[in-house]
């Protein structure tokens, strides 16, 4: 199994750069970053995580660019965004981002995507909340033909364009997995219609119960779709720090298992990441 981390890299985390070399010097696979473009005020839509919206989701910086500095930086770790908010994004110029990332990172990069849900936030880049998903897999789609068509048109309810020439393409080949993230059952039909992943919440328990639960319920939509496991395996965030649990996701087939670092400083995350070497280890053999 696979060992990830994501950080809200900020003015006053670790650097991407710093974050990055220490996550590869320790046995680390990836690193994510996540973003939002800006917090409205008004605080209509509730932070998921239930209380408070922690201050770094104010803070964060752009993914692109701290992935960019994070690759780099590093020479095998794969950067990912976990998730870009594809909802309040252009696909040409977001085919065309993670093409080049894609280019300079050399084949590392992993396309982490959600649909968003904070509804003001959205609103002001000109998305309605309630045909957002919809509107989200018709610019994967778009992206998809923008990144494997020399010549590529789309034409969707949302996203319509004539034919049209973008280049860089990705290294990766096709393209780079697009890697949906999201709870069941809802953002698992997602990935399973256009995804090459999916990132279900380690932690979160729903009516269809927590992820022992789920994922083989995941694997049976991939079959009734056609689709083998491994074309759609499974990257699990917000893990503890818990040997015997970070063992049961392996033996479950779960592809990556990631922490969450808090967006702070070397002397605060290196003794946690010390620790997840540990644990890499112990998991791994």
């Amino acid at each position: 199994m696979h060992f990830g981390a994501s950080m809200f890299l900020t003015d006053y985390s670790m650097t991407p750069a710093e974050l990055a070399q220490a996550l590869e010097q320790r046995g680390f696979e990836s690193m994510w970053a996540p973003e939002h473009s800006h917090i409205p005020t008004s605080r209509r839509s509730p932070f998921p995580g239930g209380g408070d919206l922690p201050k770094q989701y104010y803070d964060a910086m752009d993914p692109f660019v701290t992935l960019t500095a994070a690759a780099m930086a590093t020479k095998s770790l794969k950067v990912g965004t976990g998730v870009c908010l594809v909802n309040q994004r252009d696909p040409i110029q977001t085919a065309k981002l993670v093409a080049s990332i894609d280019q300079v990172a050399g084949g590392r990069f992993l396309f982490g995507i959600g649909i968003g849900w904070n509804a003001e936030e959205m609103e002001d880049h000109g998305t309605a909340f309630a045909t957002r998903a919809k509107l989200v897999r018709e610019r994967i789609e778009a992206i998809k033909e923008i990144w494997t068509k020399s010549k590529a048109e789309y034409h969707g309810e949302f996203v319509n364009f004539d034919p049209m020439m973008a280049w860089p393409k990705p290294v990766q080949k096709p393209h780079p997995p697009v890697i949906v993230g999201g709870a069941f059952p809802q953002a698992a039909r997602r990935a399973v219609r256009y995804g090459e992943g999916w990132i279900p919440l380690a932690g979160r328990v729903g009516k269809d119960g927590d992820v022992f639960s789920t994922v083989p319920k995941f694997r049976a939509m991939l079959k009734e779709a056609g689709r083998s496991e491994d074309s759609c395996p499974i990257t699990l965030f917000g893990c503890n720090d818990d040997a015997d649990l970070l063992k049961r996701y392996r033996d479950l087939g779960v592809l990556r298992a990631c922490v969450s670092l808090p967006a702070a400083k070397a002397d605060q995350v290196l003794p946690t990441l010390d620790r997840w070497a540990g644990l890499i280890r112990q998991v791994n053999g």
